[in-house]
């Protein structure tokens, strides 16, 4: 029978520290490389075969996992909230938290997160940052109407962020000198081309071949529309591998932001017979 050897990763930006170890917790090897690609597959040819690893969830985790998985006989990725109730210690380095992770997987005692497939992650990635954008866009709007404030100017709040309405306010209103009004032509092309930028990406992801149809039958549901169909099928994923309604219920809301709109699909979806029919979409 082929020995298993288990490995814990400590994953870091610059390196990523290592801990090897058999069935038994005998210690075959630990250290530290740097985190890139090259140092990863020399040191790969130098590990017992057959092994398996595991390592915390971060932001660095996503590409390590991708390099790895190939080669490796499984690939798990901790919880990092779990992880650290199960494994605290009053001394901690990256050795000890290598050591730590590898004993975790070796005794079946690691707190498995789900790892989404690397073509979800990328769209989600997109998604993510046309959220960025989103947050960046309202910053400028708010800012536009701060300086306006701030020089005393009257203008209609529904109306300031329409072009006409906006180019009226600057060349009819005696009270915008020319500072302020350079300062708001700037405000308000930033505005536009974040506001370009964010619906080139949403028009990429709703015309993506992986998610298309996935989105138009989440869409059918009432007061869902393509971001909210989005972020559902891009930040919850598999609704298959939630254990029970609750569970899915609770990471869809934590995902969605707090309006009206996402609250009443809360609500419709809190129904035993919509989140069966949700399955059932989902597994044909």
């Amino acid at each position: 029978m082929q020995t298993m050897y288990y490995i814990g990763l400590d994953v870091h930006k610059r390196t990523v520290s290592y801990c090897v170890k058999d069935g038994s917790g005998t210690i075959h090897a630990e250290g530290s490389l740097p985190a890139t690609r090259f140092d990863l597959d020399r040191w790969m040819k130098t590990l017992p075969q057959a092994w398996t690893a595991a390592m915390e969830a971060t932001v660095f985790t996503g590409w390590i996992y991708d390099h790895l998985q190939p080669q490796a006989a499984a690939l798990k990725v901790a919880h990092p909230l779990m992880l650290r109730a199960i494994a605290a210690a009053k001394k901690k380095n990256d050795r000890i938290d290598a050591s730590k992770i590898c004993d975790c997987l070796r005794c079946d005692f690691l707190p498995e997160c789900y790892m989404a497939s690397t073509a979800i992650r990328e769209r989600r990635r997109t998604l993510r940052y046309r959220n960025l954008l989103v947050r960046q866009m309202v910053q400028m709007k708010n800012k536009i109407g701060m300086l306006l404030m701030e020089a005393g100017v009257s203008y209609n709040k529904q109306r300031l962020h329409k072009a006409g309405y906006f180019r009226e306010l600057l060349t009819t209103n005696p009270d915008i000198d020319e500072g302020l009004c350079s300062l708001l032509r700037l405000c308000r092309e930033t505005v536009v081309r974040l506001q370009r930028t964010k619906s080139v990406l949403v028009r990429s992801l709703e015309r993506d071949s992986l998610l298309m149809d996935r989105v138009e039958r989440l869409m059918t549901i009432p007061a869902v529309g393509p971001i909210t169909a989005l972020t559902w099928a891009l930040e919850v994923g598999d609704v298959q591998r939630f254990p029970h309604k609750k569970a899915w219920t609770n990471a869809f809301q934590k995902r969605l932001p707090r309006c009206k709109a996402c609250q009443a699909v809360i609500a419709y979806l809190i129904r035993e017979s919509e989140f069966n029919l949700y399955v059932r979409w989902h597994r044909n």
